[in-house]
């Protein structure tokens, strides 16, 4: 006897979490819970957050670098004008016969 109540212990056990999960979903589509309003004030806290830590990140990054562009764009001016004069014929060459 004692192996029969084993053997219908595993079915009993399912059916009781079935009829369960039945009851548990029927109960919470008829009560469903009322949606949070701070999901959406959190959501969009944290964007402005993250844009103004992104904000900071390219600023200290341009004020750091901004030497090294300045002093490119001065260069690359300087190479374009002397390519510019080579292809022209105002070499640095002068006093010599083309």
């Amino acid at each position: 006897m004692s192996d029969l109540l084993l053997v219908l212990c595993i079915p009993l056990t399912v059916c009781a979490s079935g009829i369960y999960a039945v009851c548990d979903s029927w109960w919470r589509r008829r009560h469903p819970a009322p949606p949070s309003p701070y999901t959406h004030a959190a959501a969009r806290l944290a964007e402005r957050e993250m844009l103004v830590d992104a904000e900071e990140i390219v600023t200290d990054a341009y004020t750091r670098l901004a030497p090294l562009y300045a002093g490119s764009q001065a260069e690359a001016a300087s190479s374009r004008a002397a390519s510019e004069d080579v292809v022209s014929g105002r070499g640095s060459t002068a006093g010599h016969a083309p």
